[in-house]
């Protein structure tokens, strides 16, 4: 059983199941990124996981089309964290946020044992991304090139190093490929949990299935926080959103179609693995 999405499926609001809370024109997401959970701090400096903290919660916002304007951060500083990691934190999660026009307004702090950050960010979108709507015969892709999170995790995990900007540290939002093909796209969301993972989340929540177009490996399918865009739009709008990745220079690679089977990706949630105690 997959219990964080048996934790979510025992509140019943409607505006639960997309990377955000949708009211009016506001869109609410938040997310959190937990020592030893998502990093561990011999990995990554506090200004690295000040901006990948920030980095995933304007990902949700950006998978939505939706501009953020201000941001909440709770953080649970360790005891041997120094004045000087903490002005480090703070000042790259306030620089990363101001880089997407978003104000950090407030939060919350405590003392802890590890080092725990939760960010709620409040957006704004006319034209909000959904992940409903998916229909027979669209068209599923993926932005980016995938598997370089999983791999450079699997270095650190040895002990050795990866370079600085390893989309581990550094994950590309592509808030400006989603702008502009906003109009042709059915639906979409980030890729978070895997490729593997999200898609079958996509077709669950839309109750279809897929036909695979081409054969994805393991290595690409199963890398999470990779923070890619997984796509769908009908077969006839592939040449605009292919003109639109070009001039934005985001590869875009269909995957697959939407069908009426039961078909399921491999998936195995990551969450609750012990890996990084």
């Amino acid at each position: 059983m997959d219990k964080e999405l048996f934790l979510i499926g025992q509140f019943h609001s409607k505006y639960i199941g997309d990377d955000g809370a949708v009211l009016g024109e506001m869109v609410y997401s938040m997310d959190a990124f937990f020592e030893d959970t998502h990093f561990r701090r011999s990995w990554m400096t506090p200004a690295q996981i000040g901006r990948k903290a920030m980095l995933v919660n304007l990902s949700d916002a950006i998978a939505m089309n939706a501009v953020p304007l201000y941001a909440m951060a709770s953080v649970a500083i360790p005891k041997d964290f120094s004045t000087e990691e903490i002005c480090d934190l703070t000042q790259s999660l306030e620089a990363t946020a101001q880089e997407f026009g978003c104000e950090i307004i407030g939060g919350d702090t405590i003392g802890g044992e590890k080092l725990h950050i939760s960010i709620a960010l409040i957006s704004k979108s006319s034209a909000p991304l959904f992940r409903k709507g998916l229909k027979e015969g669209d068209i599923l892709a993926f932005t980016g090139a995938l598997g370089e999170s999983k791999r450079d995790l699997e270095r650190l995990m040895r002990g050795e190093a990866i370079q600085s900007d390893s989309r581990f540290y550094e994950p590309k939002l592509r808030s400006a490929f989603i702008v502009e093909s906003r109009e042709y796209l059915r639906v979409g969301m980030d890729i978070s949990d895997g490729l593997f993972c999200d898609t079958n989340k996509l077709v669950d929540y839309n109750d279809t299935g897929f036909e695979p177009l081409i054969e994805i490996p393991d290595e690409i399918g199963a890398s999470g926080e990779e923070y890619e865009m997984l796509i769908g739009f009908a077969p006839e709008n592939m040449s605009k959103i292919m003109q639109i990745a070009e001039h934005h220079g985001v590869p875009v690679t269909p995957f697959a179609k939407a069908a009426r089977n039961q078909n399921r990706f491999p998936c195995e949630s990551h969450h609750f693995k012990s890996d990084l105690s």
